[in-house]
């Protein structure tokens, strides 16, 4: 299984960022997919997720400015960021959780939040 991510950049505060994650490989169904963020010095934090039936879980601090998506036919998730913050900088993954075959990670792309 193979996730590739896009979509990272440098937006100041307020802006906007759309990140993509695409899957490929041979695995039957994908459970959940997500989007996880690591700033320096910080441990690894879960931004966002979608279960299978679409059900959605965001951390407090992106709710209402943050919104996951998932195209189910084409395996690729999607995190469109809005009104974003000085504290929203880190490396964004990708991870998604197949079901059998366990827990996959993106390379990690990344947002800085700058003026």
């Amino acid at each position: 299984v193979e996730l590739v991510e896009s979509g990272g950049g440098l937006v100041q505060p307020g802006g906007s960022l759309s990140l993509s994650c695409g899957a490929s490989g041979s695995f039957l169904d994908i459970r959940s997919m997500g989007w996880y963020r690591q700033a320096p010095g910080k441990e690894r934090e879960l931004v966002a997720q979608i279960s299978r039936d679409e059900t959605t879980n965001y951390a407090d601090s992106v709710k209402g400015r943050f919104t996951i998506s998932r195209d189910n036919t084409e395996n690729t998730v999607l995190l469109q960021m809005n009104n974003l913050r000085l504290e929203d900088t880190a490396e964004y993954y990708c991870n998604i959780e197949v079901f059998g075959a366990g827990m996959f990670w993106g390379q990690g792309t990344q947002v800085t939040v700058s003026s």
